[in-house]
């Protein structure tokens, strides 16, 4: 059952007895985000949406990614976990969103990528996320919930497989990943101009390649502006590196795809899941027609 606002402040024992303001935060799909402002102090209540499970959202290891990346600077502090439902309180940053122009700007992708060398250097938490597997999984899920697919579905699966295949040769050691760099989970520090990174729910050990791949197709970099995250990141552009690149972005549409399809099915919220999810796969269908495909495929095992 889903807790209340008023339900989730009247279990902090700090906020007992004071005068608490709550206001709701707009932004969000999945779950409910509300400003809690509790003397001279302000927060960020999270109330998780309803089978988030089924989506790959795992609450505790959310909450432990978050303080491990809050440690470092790169994450809300973290305040409370409300148990067992497990919704997180976190401090509310102040501050303001980057646009589009912005963040393809090459001294914004160098600070990003800056940030996430070393969120990707943080101790290893238990839980894995494999962009197949998810595919995978949420195939199962949509077929159950009676959703309908694409009529290409079948190629793009069997493309994932090829490159899936691939990237075999190529696999990159696991690291503390982000795995869901949308525009919204940016944030630049209104008095001290600090990045910080919002929304730790699909945190997990993963292909490092996966958060760039995330970000840049997210935020629809040119090639030019992937050359700058891959020497931002790597120090240099190889054929093999630009190569998991390009590979890892196909994946991030289709995780993005996949994520849409299940919500189809199983969400109630009023919001267009259907449009998500065929951006996603249109994208997805316009980089497997790529005419570098085969060489990002060729050159991911060279």
């Amino acid at each position: 059952m889903t807790l209340s606002v008023d339900d989730v402040i009247a279990r902090i024992p700090q906020w007992n007895g004071r005068d608490v303001q709550t206001s709701f935060l707009a932004g969000g799909i999945t779950n409910q985000n509300y400003k809690v402002v509790v003397g001279s102090e302000a927060y960020v209540l999270r109330i998780s949406g309803a089978n988030t499970e089924l989506l790959g959202v795992n609450r505790q290891v959310e909450h432990e990614a978050n303080l491990a990346a809050a440690r470092i600077g790169v994450a809300p502090e973290v305040i409370y976990l409300i148990e067992p439902e497990e919704y997180l309180i976190t401090r509310f940053v102040e501050g303001q969103s980057i646009t589009l122009d912005e963040i393809r700007q090459p001294e914004t992708i160098q600070r990003i990528m800056q940030a996430l060398k070393q969120i990707h250097t943080l101790p290893p938490i238990d839980c894995q996320f494999n962009a197949f597997r998810f595919v995978e999984n949420c195939t199962r899920i949509a077929i159950e919930n009676g959703v309908t697919f694409p009529d290409n579905f079948d190629w793009m699966m069997a493309c994932a497989n090829q490159i899936e295949n691939a990237l075999a040769s190529h696999l990159a050691p696991l690291r503390l990943c982000h795995n869901d760099l949308l525009n919204a989970n940016f944030l630049i520090g209104s008095q001290d101009d600090k990045l910080t990174i919002l929304d730790w729910e699909y945190a997990a050990m993963g292909d490092p390649f996966f958060d760039l791949a995330n970000f840049t197709a997210n935020h629809e970099f040119s090639d030019e502006q992937d050359r700058e995250v891959l020497l931002a990141y790597w120090g240099k552009v190889t054929l093999q590196n630009r190569a998991h690149l390009k590979l890892m972005q196909i994946m991030s549409d289709f995780r993005e795809a996949m994520w849409g399809m299940v919500q189809l099915g199983i969400s109630k919220l009023d919001f267009d899941f259907r449009m998500y999810a065929d951006k996603h796969f249109t994208r997805l269908s316009e980089r497997l027609n790529h005419i570098e495909y085969k060489h990002w495929l060729k050159n991911i095992v060279s």
